[in-house]
């Protein structure tokens, strides 16, 4: 059995990440989605209102060979722990594809056992980020089409409780 690890900060989870996770899903018999702890980030949800939004995600997308978990430290570690062979990520420009370059082949070096899968995402979400649908909230845009609706939801609530949408 081929288990992909897809990690992410997934804040929140946009259209673009659902549709590496769904492709992913039909490549490799388990998918597990990490949300990551980036202590160099301010995110806007919590961790764990992050997994929720991925669970209510992918549960209404019926993906039943994806669950979503969480991890500190290393992706590859966290990759070896849960003995995956493979580390899904997805592309939107030429400045991502340096990042993660460099982060595939740092990881090779310290997990050679541990392939990294680069995914080009869908044209109709190459220029999508988590913080751009994030700024168009709060700036009273609306992200329709960019995020599922439960996360457009939780936006705006999110947003709405700090006092911060314009508009």
């Amino acid at each position: 059995m081929t288990i992909a690890i897809c990690p992410g900060s997934f804040d929140p989870v946009t259209n673009g990440h659902l549709d590496i996770i769904q492709r992913a899903a039909e490549i490799f018999d388990q998918v597990i989605v990490a949300v990551g702890h980036n202590p160099g980030k301010t995110p806007l949800f919590t961790v764990e209102e992050r997994m929720a939004l991925l669970e209510r995600v992918i549960g209404e997308a019926r993906l039943t060979n994806v669950r979503v978990d969480h991890f500190h430290g290393l992706q590859v570690e966290y990759a070896r722990a849960q003995k995956a062979q493979v580390i899904v990520k997805g592309l939107r420009a030429l400045s991502d594809f340096e990042y993660e370059f460099q982060m595939a082949l740092t990881n090779k070096k310290l997990a050679p056992e541990i392939e990294t899968v680069f995914m080009m995402t869908a044209n109709e979400y190459s220029f999508l980020s988590s913080s751009m649908v994030k700024e168009i909230v709060l700036f009273g845009g609306n992200p329709d089409g960019l995020v599922p609706p439960v996360v457009l939801t939780a936006l705006h609530e999110k947003m709405e409780k700090r006092g911060r949408i314009n508009g």
